[in-house]
């Protein structure tokens, strides 16, 4: 019998596909070596590790540079502010302009001002080596206004540290034109939104300012069709967890609410008394809310109450405070036991002294039930 044709014999000829896909995959890897400035792509790979195509698009964008000066001037610049070269790759490949940027009228002033905010050595390297496209903004017409309408905004805040936070979590406040950002702000103070609770909207979501302003408008609408009130010291922290959620995330977090048995209205009540319960991970809703009904047997219409006790973390304070409860019950320590929701409003001070060190003869089992897990030498 013939033996079957095997297009990947050794013996046998190439197909026309396969020498097809020779052609191409040769000239392709032809085609990536080819550049109208090799020195400057060769630099590009070898000292940044950029991958070739990113490297090529770049040493064509800057055909004109024939010398390695420049961007080597650069590099030793910024490690004399202290950049460490891990801080200098990083600041590259995000913005690989800043190599042909002019030291003393362009790179120095914009350091220099970030430096005079607070930013220095091996934190100044941190911040650029993540946002280095601040650096492609003009000084004057974007960076300086910007950061003076944080400063007017952010109350109280010493040493710059609020201001160096915000920075740090984003650079699209440099994108935003000054104007936009002082429209957004007028509109949150029309609703309420002033002083110390505008301070923290900004340290939270900063880019609640960078909004369009319709944008903006329509998210405040929202909140509001959520039955708040711009009156409401619980305005802010709505419109603030709403922002943070996508619709699918809201109304499925509401979803799981209702799967414990609460009313739409229920859910919206709970929500407007706790703005921040929906930020909460739906694992920790369900954990909390079913330990809440089953372990410790409160009532739905407490939760609806003081969703607040949602809040707490489970595993430091909720469990073992109630553990430790469970141990006084059943020694019969307290002639009437305790709300165990007003328990959980106590500091860890107030708690130890009054369920714990008060009783002497027991305070070393209460703490063990309280605490166990951290007394363990072996961790587990």
């Amino acid at each position: 019998m013939q033996a079957l044709y095997s297009p990947f014999s050794l013996s046998s000829k190439p197909t026309r596909a396969f020498l097809c896909f020779s052609s191409s995959a040769a000239s392709l890897s032809s085609t990536a070596h080819i550049s109208t400035n090799p020195i400057l792509f060769n630099y590009l790979i070898e000292t940044f590790s950029f991958p070739q195509p990113k490297a090529l698009r770049i040493s064509n964008r800057f055909s004109r540079i024939k010398t390695l000066q420049k961007p080597q001037s650069v590099v030793q610049f910024l490690k004399q502010l202290g950049f460490s070269e891990t801080h200098i790759q990083s600041a590259v490949k995000v913005s690989p302009q800043i190599l042909f940027s002019d030291i003393d009228r362009t790179l120095k002033p914009k350091l220099q001002f970030f430096q005079d905010l607070g930013l220095a050595g091996p934190d100044l390297g941190k911040f650029i080596s993540k946002h280095s496209v601040v650096l492609s903004h003009s000084l004057d017409k974007r960076l300086i206004p910007c950061v003076n309408v944080m400063k007017k905004v952010i109350v109280n805040d010493k040493n710059n540290r609020d201001l160096i936070r915000v920075l740090q979590r984003g650079y699209w406040f440099f994108a935003t034109p000054e104007s936009r950002l002082l429209c957004n702000i007028a509109l949150l103070e029309n609703c309420g939104i002033v002083g110390s609770q505008l301070s923290m909207l900004l340290m939270r979501q900063s880019r609640l300012l960078t909004f369009r302003e319709s944008m903006l408008r329509d998210l405040v609408s929202r909140v509001l069709d959520m039955g708040f009130s711009v009156h409401s010291r619980m305005f802010v922290y709505g419109l603030y967890t709403v922002s943070c959620l996508s619709g699918e995330t809201f109304n499925r977090k509401l979803d799981l609410l209702h799967s414990f048995g609460f009313s739409k209205e229920e859910c919206m009540e709970m929500f407007r008394r706790t703005p921040g319960l929906l930020r909460t991970s739906e694992e920790k809703l369900k954990f909390g809310i079913e330990f809440f009904l089953n372990d410790i047997k409160v009532t739905r219409s407490l939760l609806i109450c003081q969703p607040h006790c949602l809040m707490n973390s489970m595993n430091e304070r909720v469990i073992p405070r109630y553990r430790v409860l469970q141990v006084i019950k059943s020694k019969r320590l307290l002639m009437k036991d305790p709300r165990f929701l007003n328990v959980l409003h106590l500091s860890e001070g107030e708690f130890l002294e009054k369920y714990i060190s008060r009783f002497t003869g027991d305070a070393e089992e209460l703490l063990v039930a309280y605490k166990g897990h951290l007394l363990d030498p072996s961790g587990e």
